[in-house]
Protein backbone atom coordinates (compact mmCIF):
# COMPACT_ATOMS: atom_id res chain seq x y z
CA UNK A 1 0.00 0.00 0.00
CA UNK A 2 1.23 3.05 -1.05
CA UNK A 3 1.91 5.41 1.95
CA UNK A 4 -0.08 8.54 2.13
CA UNK A 5 1.29 11.86 1.85
CA UNK A 6 0.80 14.25 4.61
CA UNK A 7 1.05 18.03 4.96
CA UNK A 8 4.61 18.13 5.64
CA UNK A 9 5.48 16.75 2.47
CA UNK A 10 3.30 18.95 0.50
CA UNK A 11 4.91 21.51 2.18
CA UNK A 12 8.19 20.66 1.72
CA UNK A 13 8.11 20.01 -2.17
CA UNK A 14 6.28 23.30 -2.01
CA UNK A 15 9.57 25.29 -0.73
CA UNK A 16 11.41 22.68 -3.08
CA UNK A 17 9.90 24.78 -5.72
CA UNK A 18 9.43 28.45 -4.37
CA UNK A 19 12.65 28.91 -2.77
CA UNK A 20 12.15 32.69 -2.33
CA UNK A 21 10.82 33.67 1.20
CA UNK A 22 6.77 34.10 1.28
CA UNK A 23 5.78 37.81 2.32
CA UNK A 24 4.56 37.49 5.76
CA UNK A 25 1.92 39.18 5.32
CA UNK A 26 0.25 36.82 2.78
CA UNK A 27 2.20 34.13 4.96
CA UNK A 28 -1.18 32.56 6.47
CA UNK A 29 -3.34 32.57 3.27
CA UNK A 30 -0.76 30.79 1.05
CA UNK A 31 0.26 27.95 4.22
CA UNK A 32 -3.87 28.22 4.52
CA UNK A 33 -4.04 27.11 0.47
CA UNK A 34 -1.38 24.46 0.62
CA UNK A 35 -3.15 22.27 3.61
CA UNK A 36 -6.52 22.74 1.97
CA UNK A 37 -5.47 21.15 -1.54
CA UNK A 38 -3.55 18.73 0.22
CA UNK A 39 -6.31 17.61 2.50
CA UNK A 40 -8.44 17.67 -1.19
CA UNK A 41 -5.65 15.84 -2.68
CA UNK A 42 -5.48 12.73 -0.91
CA UNK A 43 -8.81 12.44 -0.50
CA UNK A 44 -9.94 9.13 -2.02
CA UNK A 45 -13.41 10.88 -3.25
CA UNK A 46 -12.04 14.12 -4.74
CA UNK A 47 -11.23 14.43 -8.42
CA UNK A 48 -10.00 17.92 -10.17
CA UNK A 49 -12.53 19.47 -12.10
CA UNK A 50 -12.70 22.92 -13.98
CA UNK A 51 -15.34 24.66 -11.52
CA UNK A 52 -12.72 23.85 -8.67
CA UNK A 53 -9.15 25.19 -10.42
CA UNK A 54 -11.05 28.17 -10.85
CA UNK A 55 -11.69 28.45 -7.69
CA UNK A 56 -8.28 27.96 -6.59
CA UNK A 57 -7.00 30.22 -8.98
CA UNK A 58 -9.59 32.97 -7.91
CA UNK A 59 -9.15 32.28 -4.25
CA UNK A 60 -5.25 32.78 -5.02
CA UNK A 61 -5.53 36.39 -7.17
CA UNK A 62 -7.73 37.67 -4.70
CA UNK A 63 -6.15 37.02 -1.43
CA UNK A 64 -2.89 37.54 -3.07
CA UNK A 65 -3.47 41.04 -4.46
CA UNK A 66 -0.96 43.45 -3.87
CA UNK A 67 2.15 40.60 -3.23
CA UNK A 68 5.64 42.36 -2.94
CA UNK A 69 7.83 41.27 -4.87
CA UNK A 70 5.38 40.89 -7.65
CA UNK A 71 7.58 38.79 -9.80
CA UNK A 72 7.12 36.02 -6.95
CA UNK A 73 3.62 35.50 -7.44
CA UNK A 74 3.14 33.50 -10.29
CA UNK A 75 6.38 31.42 -8.45
CA UNK A 76 4.22 30.66 -5.76
CA UNK A 77 0.84 29.86 -7.32
CA UNK A 78 3.23 27.18 -9.82
CA UNK A 79 4.74 25.90 -6.19
CA UNK A 80 1.13 25.72 -4.79
CA UNK A 81 0.10 23.61 -7.53
CA UNK A 82 3.09 21.06 -8.04
CA UNK A 83 3.53 20.62 -4.66
CA UNK A 84 0.13 18.28 -5.10
CA UNK A 85 1.59 16.93 -8.39
CA UNK A 86 -0.71 19.14 -10.64
CA UNK A 87 0.05 21.54 -13.51
CA UNK A 88 -0.36 25.20 -13.07
CA UNK A 89 -1.12 25.34 -16.90
CA UNK A 90 -4.19 23.46 -16.57
CA UNK A 91 -5.37 25.44 -13.87
CA UNK A 92 -4.83 28.53 -15.35
CA UNK A 93 -6.41 27.41 -18.79
CA UNK A 94 -9.26 25.83 -17.02
CA UNK A 95 -10.07 28.86 -15.11
CA UNK A 96 -9.83 31.22 -17.84
CA UNK A 97 -11.75 28.93 -20.42
CA UNK A 98 -14.88 29.14 -17.41
CA UNK A 99 -14.81 32.29 -17.39
CA UNK A 100 -14.86 33.00 -21.01
CA UNK A 101 -17.73 30.91 -20.78
CA UNK A 102 -19.65 32.70 -18.25
CA UNK A 103 -18.97 36.17 -20.17
CA UNK A 104 -20.68 34.92 -22.89
CA UNK A 105 -24.44 34.55 -21.00
CA UNK A 106 -25.61 36.36 -18.64
CA UNK A 107 -26.53 35.01 -14.67
CA UNK A 108 -30.16 33.78 -15.02
CA UNK A 109 -28.67 32.12 -18.64
CA UNK A 110 -25.88 30.42 -16.81
CA UNK A 111 -27.94 29.31 -13.84
CA UNK A 112 -30.35 27.59 -16.26
CA UNK A 113 -27.72 26.07 -17.89
CA UNK A 114 -25.92 24.74 -15.33
CA UNK A 115 -29.41 23.02 -13.48
CA UNK A 116 -29.61 21.47 -16.75
CA UNK A 117 -26.67 21.18 -18.97
CA UNK A 118 -26.47 21.29 -22.91
CA UNK A 119 -24.26 21.08 -25.64
CA UNK A 120 -22.97 24.42 -26.37
CA UNK A 121 -20.53 26.50 -28.03
CA UNK A 122 -17.57 27.06 -25.79
CA UNK A 123 -18.74 24.87 -22.64
CA UNK A 124 -16.18 22.28 -23.34
CA UNK A 125 -16.01 19.34 -20.90
CA UNK A 126 -17.65 21.57 -18.23
CA UNK A 127 -21.10 19.51 -19.22
CA UNK A 128 -19.67 16.54 -18.76
CA UNK A 129 -18.34 17.66 -15.18
CA UNK A 130 -21.36 19.33 -14.37
CA UNK A 131 -23.34 15.82 -14.78
CA UNK A 132 -20.74 14.33 -12.80
CA UNK A 133 -21.29 15.95 -10.10
CA UNK A 134 -24.56 15.57 -10.09
CA UNK A 135 -24.90 12.35 -10.65
CA UNK A 136 -22.06 11.32 -8.35
CA UNK A 137 -23.24 10.83 -4.85
CA UNK A 138 -19.54 10.28 -3.17
CA UNK A 139 -18.74 14.09 -4.54
CA UNK A 140 -16.48 15.56 -2.89
CA UNK A 141 -17.58 18.74 -2.54
CA UNK A 142 -14.83 21.75 -1.02
CA UNK A 143 -14.67 25.26 -0.37
CA UNK A 144 -12.72 26.31 -3.88
CA UNK A 145 -15.68 24.43 -5.65
CA UNK A 146 -17.80 26.64 -4.16
CA UNK A 147 -15.77 29.56 -4.89
CA UNK A 148 -15.54 28.57 -8.77
CA UNK A 149 -19.33 28.18 -8.19
CA UNK A 150 -19.97 31.89 -7.25
CA UNK A 151 -17.01 33.28 -9.51
CA UNK A 152 -18.70 31.81 -12.53
CA UNK A 153 -21.85 33.55 -11.67
CA UNK A 154 -19.95 36.56 -11.05
CA UNK A 155 -18.32 36.76 -13.97
CA UNK A 156 -21.53 36.32 -16.13
CA UNK A 157 -23.70 38.84 -14.04
CA UNK A 158 -21.62 40.80 -11.19
CA UNK A 159 -24.85 43.16 -10.61
CA UNK A 160 -27.22 40.24 -9.97
CA UNK A 161 -25.05 39.09 -7.31
CA UNK A 162 -25.38 42.56 -5.21
CA UNK A 163 -29.00 42.16 -4.86
CA UNK A 164 -30.22 41.53 -1.29
CA UNK A 165 -30.66 37.63 -0.60
CA UNK A 166 -30.20 37.32 -4.60
CA UNK A 167 -26.49 35.28 -4.72
CA UNK A 168 -28.04 32.83 -2.20
CA UNK A 169 -31.57 32.02 -4.22
CA UNK A 170 -29.37 31.39 -7.02
CA UNK A 171 -26.47 29.05 -5.50
CA UNK A 172 -29.51 27.10 -3.67
CA UNK A 173 -30.69 26.61 -6.62
CA UNK A 174 -27.82 24.95 -8.59
CA UNK A 175 -26.86 23.27 -5.54
CA UNK A 176 -29.87 21.63 -5.40
CA UNK A 177 -29.42 20.41 -9.07
CA UNK A 178 -25.30 19.14 -8.41
CA UNK A 179 -26.72 17.67 -4.92
CA UNK A 180 -24.31 20.18 -2.93
CA UNK A 181 -24.64 20.07 1.12
CA UNK A 182 -26.32 23.82 0.44
CA UNK A 183 -25.71 24.82 4.21
CA UNK A 184 -22.07 24.64 3.91
CA UNK A 185 -21.89 25.94 0.49
CA UNK A 186 -23.65 29.06 1.90
CA UNK A 187 -21.81 29.43 4.89
CA UNK A 188 -18.55 29.30 3.05
CA UNK A 189 -18.79 31.35 0.18
CA UNK A 190 -20.16 34.09 3.13
CA UNK A 191 -17.01 33.41 4.82
CA UNK A 192 -15.10 34.27 1.57
CA UNK A 193 -16.68 37.12 1.36
CA UNK A 194 -16.11 38.32 4.55
CA UNK A 195 -12.49 37.41 4.25
CA UNK A 196 -11.95 39.49 1.11
CA UNK A 197 -13.41 42.72 3.05
CA UNK A 198 -10.89 42.10 5.36
CA UNK A 199 -8.23 41.50 3.19
CA UNK A 200 -8.78 44.48 1.01
CA UNK A 201 -9.31 46.84 4.54
CA UNK A 202 -5.86 45.21 5.66
CA UNK A 203 -4.51 45.99 2.04
CA UNK A 204 -5.76 49.35 2.66
CA UNK A 205 -4.52 50.44 5.53
CA UNK A 206 -0.80 48.99 4.80
CA UNK A 207 -0.70 51.39 1.87
CA UNK A 208 -1.70 54.33 4.39
CA UNK A 209 1.38 53.21 6.35
CA UNK A 210 3.45 52.91 3.84
CA UNK A 211 2.22 56.99 2.07
CA UNK A 212 2.75 57.94 5.68
CA UNK A 213 5.90 56.44 6.40
CA UNK A 214 7.05 57.97 2.47
CA UNK A 215 5.69 61.16 3.45
CA UNK A 216 7.62 61.35 6.55
CA UNK A 217 11.21 60.25 5.12
CA UNK A 218 10.55 63.12 2.23
CA UNK A 219 9.96 65.66 4.96
CA UNK A 220 12.92 64.70 7.22
CA UNK A 221 15.40 64.45 3.83
CA UNK A 222 13.82 68.14 2.83
CA UNK A 223 14.38 69.70 6.94
CA UNK A 224 17.96 68.18 7.00
CA UNK A 225 19.31 69.84 3.25
CA UNK A 226 17.48 73.47 4.67
CA UNK A 227 19.95 72.83 7.74
CA UNK A 228 22.46 71.98 5.63
CA UNK A 229 21.76 74.64 3.08
CA UNK A 230 21.82 77.71 6.40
Amino acid sequence: MDKVRTVSDTKRDFYNHHTRPINSIYRRVVDELIVEIHLLSVNSDFHYDPIYALGVVTSFEKFMQGYRPEEDKESIFQALCRSVGDDPQQYRQDAERLLAFAKSRSGKELVSWLVSPTPVEGAGDLMETVQEISADPKYKYSRLFAIGLYTLLQEADPELLKEEKQPDRLLQEVGDALNLPQEKLLKDLELYRGNLEKMTQGLSAIEDALRDARKKREQRAQEKKQAESN
